[in-house]
């Protein structure tokens, strides 16, 4: 049986029922959180220990989520700070750069056409910045409406909508090339 948001957070409440509260919680949104979390990055294990954190973080912080917002844009909101985290500090220990970006694209793209395409779209928002990025992802590969980003990322439709443009622009002009 499925419990709903309500009955998890009920669970959630309860020092008996608070780890099978998070079980439930895992079944329900972790492979979810799981393809939010590989979108920003394209490596399995680097995916799972951003999911890890992830995980670690919602189970800290549970007692303190207040209901303002749905449950699964609490846990999403998560999720993509986290991924943005893992990639700013990889990029500050440069493990992630720009020429290792651009080698990568340059191994795929030697491959069949559609390869070449993906991996030139990939490299094309790996080279975003993180709110451009952020909102791309959500919008494009999860086809999710202007409001709920605002409210995940909590943030204006308004805004949301010029970073999307802006972003759909510089991707545009790197697919061009």
């Amino acid at each position: 049986m499925r419990l709903t948001d309500a009955e998890i957070l009920a669970q959630f409440k309860q020092p008996e029922t608070k780890e099978k509260a998070f079980r439930s919680l895992l079944m329900m949104y972790q492979e979810k959180l799981y393809y939010h979390v590989r979108r920003y990055v394209h490596n399995h294990e680097d995916a799972n220990d951003i999911l890890q954190n992830t995980c670690i973080k919602i189970w800290n912080a549970i007692d303190n989520f207040r209901g303002d917002a749905a449950l699964y844009t609490w846990l999403y909101r998560i999720a993509g700070n986290e991924a943005i985290t893992y990639i700013n500090k990889s990029k500050r220990r440069n493990e992630i750069d720009i020429e290792q970006t651009s080698a990568r694209y340059q191994a795929v793209s030697d491959s069949a056409d559609a390869n070449e395409m993906t991996a030139k779209l990939q490299f094309a928002i790996d080279s975003l910045p993180d709110k451009q990025k952020q909102v791309f992802i959500m919008r494009y590969y999860d086809e999710m409406p202007y409001e709920k980003i605002a409210e995940i990322s909590e943030t204006s439709v308004g805004a949301l909508k010029a970073s999307y443009h802006h972003a759909v622009k510089k991707i545009e002009e790197i697919l061009k090339a």
